[in-house]
């Protein structure tokens, strides 16, 4: 049924409506119409709570701002509420208030009740439980790390018993804990910010436990986590750096979530899938489809829930909002990563997203002719009818006595701009888009949400995917690391965009090592962040900008001579990956997205992808085929190559070596060997080795890793402790009887005073002193010289000073000092007096990559002024620490507190 033809329906309801509606004793519902009887035999829970409100800066109650990015707000008053049928003229149970009672016992007439808050309801399989997120009333004059967390709990509808599902306090108050949701095996999985596995890797870094607090430094970050139905075995499946929210499992057993892509660059809430134990990562639907509000506005995809044909049922909600209301939409995952991309093996016409509402309704905060909704439920009876949380949309006018009344929405009056939207009044409706029929179960409020409603009713058990890990390479799981293969990083989108053809590359005889642009790739994780009560950080530790945080290197793989790479990554660990040239610096821009794998899990890449790219990828079976068909036959080698790899039928060159050598560790050096050409064909390529271990200056890693790499090593830069000592090492020249003939120091030559103490202005106006700056003491002189304008600087009569010159106009022009009524002054000679600006020194790195510093590294390359002042693995350091940002700190409990 379209949304035209439900005009009329929409007619007849608000008139129902609105024709009761007075100015305080609220809407009367509509006359009661025949009961369905299939619809009626299942009981039904939901939300009811009153409208959340705060106070202005004038102490006048306001609607609560909701923001999709806030989901543990506290809004006490709420309760969860059984009905034994979807009827009006059911008896409603509040089953939650009990938890909150004095030895058992209920409020005594006249006692308030308690102030709880209930929300994220879900329900099992059969029918017979709902799980649900509850916090207890605030504590008086608590301090907030001292305030009750969010729980879940459960309600049991066959024994009519409710339990918190984590019995032991201690265990249930460690984090926030909301929006559960059954799996097929009785566990649960759910959103929280207890970290557990995130927290034991801060221990492998040997930092302090703490929660992380999400990107943008706002709110502890939400992961999902999975706990068996006693609330014991909880472990975490999920490592973004912001929220992972909104879990619920489809038909396959998959769980599909809203995820928060918030890495730099990002900031977008997308449909994600992930297996029960923590395998399989990969968005599912939403990265180019956000401007599909109302009006083109920005919309986030939240609260996904599978309906019987397939489709996903997804609210479409403005990142924040006073209404508590959006649209709903049908979304074709099977056919579509986005609304207008199908994937490559996508048969339908599209758009991928439909409208799931029967009225025309508004994705913004603004008022519309078909009301608001606040949640769908499907029912799985084959019907397609589905559980509404709406309100109708209602105007506020003044009466005879000037007293605010709600009046019925018309188009005429929607279009004065002055118009007062009345409160909304959320009731709760079965809808059947068969015939447009909409029947009322629960009547509106005034002043109260009735939301969140789910129906009790058995559907079919969704597939249960086992645990991958006993199956998977027991060493990997001993290890707790995983596995990247990345059949070629040549493959963007199913193209071949290799210089020769990946054929041609993987060929010695057609290729040699110095002719394939790619030759490493770096592993960079985020550093994780601490509230500032527990950590209090400066945006000065950040160093020149804040905008992609602090990072680790786990390390550097080989890239292969198709294009492929696999190689080792610690488990549980978000990271992303990045691409090298034959300096081991990065080639392109970083890959702003959190990737993952669990302890034993083999993860497959087919390639890359340009960001403006609207071609599925990220999501392997809905993306173009991989363009790396790997090895023609088994048990030859690729042409031209080593005998001793050979290979087995499509494999890629990266699984031979790995097949025949064992999984590869990353290293914390930037290693080349030519494996791969046969020594009877040609002369073997070059090798490369930027070694830290030759480093005369601390090697940001620990010292075991220099040879021995495992899943806890980090390669951690900070300027302090790995930059500013490359500066000041002694890099002097003597001759056989110990003359110095040449002083290479790099702050002796740029400083402000000569190795004989006499003061000079430094060369190529760079000081890279070790000194407090005089502009920022919380960072060194040298990194500001390095990164921010200066003025420059001239000796005059035995002082440094900044050096001043004539301001010209735009014509070239000197410009005079002038009076207030713009007349020229003159110096005692009578001569008007030029005025003199300071002479600006631009920065001489910037944080954008090393390849982005081709001003700097080219100095020390061969024919450079420079030349060999640098030893290679201090030039990897420094590419390194550039391509990553360049920050002052990448370790926030190094900075000076």
């Amino acid at each position: 049924m379209s949304k035209n033809s439900t005009r009329c329906l929409l007619t007849t309801l608000l008139a129902a409506l609105v024709a009761g509606c007075t100015g305080s004793e609220g809407v009367s519902p509509p006359e009661p119409q025949d009961p369905d009887p299939v619809v009626v035999d299942f009981p039904i829970a939901y939300v009811k709570r009153p409208i959340p409100t705060e106070l202005d800066d004038d102490d006048n109650p306001v609607p609560v701002n909701f923001s999709v990015r806030e989901p543990v707000t506290f809004n006490p008053g709420a309760a969860l509420f059984v009905r034994d049928r979807a009827a009006l003229s059911a008896f409603e149970v509040n089953v939650t208030d009990a938890a909150f009672w004095v030895d058992g016992q209920p409020p005594a007439e006249g006692d308030p009740a308690p102030m709880y808050d209930v929300k994220d309801v879900d329900v099992s399989f059969d029918g017979s439980k709902i799980v649900f997120a509850m916090r207890a009333p605030e504590i008086e004059g608590a301090d907030e790390e001292d305030q009750p967390t969010w729980n879940i709990w459960e309600y049991d509808s066959t024994t009519q018993s409710l339990r918190r599902v984590i019995q032991s306090d201690i265990t249930a108050e460690a984090g926030q804990d909301v929006m559960p949701s059954y799996l097929p095996d009785g566990s649960i999985v759910f959103s929280s910010t207890r970290q557990r596995q995130a927290k034991a890797v801060l221990l492998d870094e040997g930092k302090p436990q703490f929660t992380a607090f999400d990107e943008d430094g706002n709110t502890e970050a939400l992961s999902l986590h999975v706990m068996s139905e006693d609330g014991l075995e909880i472990r975490q499946i999920t490592f973004n750096q912001s929220h992972d929210m909104e879990p619920t499992v489809m038909a396959s057993g998959k769980i599909v979530f809203s995820r928060w892509d918030n890495a730099p660059g990002n900031d977008t809430i997308n449909l994600y899938q992930i297996n029960p134990d923590g395998t399989g990562l990969e968005i599912l639907y939403g990265r180019h489809s956000h401007d599909t509000g109302t009006d083109g506005a920005t919309i986030e995809f939240v609260g996904a829930r599978q309906v019987q044909d397939g489709r996903l049922l997804v609210g479409l909600k403005e990142n924040t909002s006073t209404k508590l209301g959006g649209e709903f939409a049908f979304i074709d995952t099977e056919n579509f990563i986005d609304i207008n991309q199908p994937t490559t093996t996508g048969t339908e016409a599209g758009p991928a997203q439909v409208s799931a509402t029967p009225f025309d309704v508004r994705t913004d905060d603004l008022p519309a002719l078909g009301g608001r909704f606040s949640g769908v439920f499907p029912l799985y009876d084959g019907t397609g009818r589905m559980l509404i949380s709406w309100t109708p949309c209602r105007l506020e006018e003044l009466d005879a006595n000037d007293n605010p009344i709600a009046v019925e929405c018309t188009a005429e009056k929607l279009a004065d701009p002055a118009v007062v939207e009345a409160p909304p009044l959320y009731g709760l409706w079965m809808y059947n888009p068969s015939d447009g029929s909409q029947l009322p179960i629960v009547i509106g409020e005034e002043n109260i949400v009735t939301h969140e409603v789910v129906a009790l009713a058995p559907r079919d058990l969704a597939a249960v995917i086992p645990d991958s890990a006993p199956l998977a390479d027991q060493t990997l799981v001993e290890e707790n690391v995983g596995i990247v293969h990345i059949r070629s990083i040549y493959d963007f989108d199913g193209q071949d965009l290799s210089p020769l053809g990946i054929t041609a590359m993987a060929d010695p005889l057609q290729t040699t090592a110095d002719d394939r642009p790619v030759r490493f790739l770096r592993v960079v994780k985020p550093v994780s962040m601490p509230d500032e009560d527990f950590l209090d950080i400066d945006n000065t530790a950040f160093g020149r900008s804040r905008a992609n945080g602090m990072r680790d290197i786990l390390g550097y793989a080989v890239v292969h001579p198709d294009g492929s790479a696999m190689f080792k990554v610690p488990a549980d660990v978000a990271f992303q990956i990045n691409f090298l040239d034959a300096n081991g610096r990065r080639i392109g821009a970083r890959h702003q997205n959190w990737m993952s794998v669990t302890a034993g899990e083999v993860k497959q890449c087919n390639g890359c992808h340009e960001r403006t790219s609207l071609l599925p990828h990220g999501r392997l079976e809905a993306q173009a085929q991989s363009i790396n068909l790997g090895a023609p036959v088994t048990g030859s080698p690729f042409p031209n190559t080593n005998p001793a790899l050979f290979a087995d039928e499509g494999e890629t060159m990266a699984e031979v070596f790995n097949r025949i050598n064992g999984f590869q560790d990353l290293s914390v050096n930037v290693r080349f060997d030519d494996v791969w050409t046969d020594p009877n064909t040609r002369a073997l390529d070059a090798p490369i080795n930027f070694d830290m271990g030759e480093l005369a200056t601390p090697a940001p890693t620990a010292v075991g890793c220099l040879t021995n790499w495992d899943g806890r090593c980090r390669i951690t830069i900070n300027y302090v402790d790995h930059i500013q000592p490359m500066w000041e090492l002694p890099r002097q020249v003597f001759d056989i009887d110990g003359n110095l003939l040449q002083d290479n120091t790099c702050n002796t030559c740029h400083g402000q005073t000569d190795d004989m103490g006499q003061l000079q202005v430094p060369a190529a106006q760079l000081e890279l002193a070790g000194t407090p700056s005089a502009d920022e003491p919380d960072q060194l002189t040298s990194y500001r010289e390095l990164f921010f304008n200066d003025n420059a600087l001239e000796l005059m009569n035995g002082a440094l000073i900044d050096q001043l010159v004539p301001l010209l106009d735009a014509n070239g022009n000197p410009v005079y000092v002038t009076d207030a009524d713009g007349n020229l002054v003159l110096d005692p000679n009578g001569d008007p007096i030029p005025v003199m600006v300071t002479v600006n020194v631009t920065p001489s790195m910037n944080v954008n990559s090393a390849n982005g510093n081709v001003r700097f590294f080219s100095r020390f390359d061969a024919g450079g002024s420079h030349e060999g002042w640098l030893t290679d693995a201090e030039k990897k350091v420094l590419a390194e620490w550039l391509d990553i940002g360049g920050q002052y700190y990448n370790n926030p409990f190094d900075v000076p507190q």
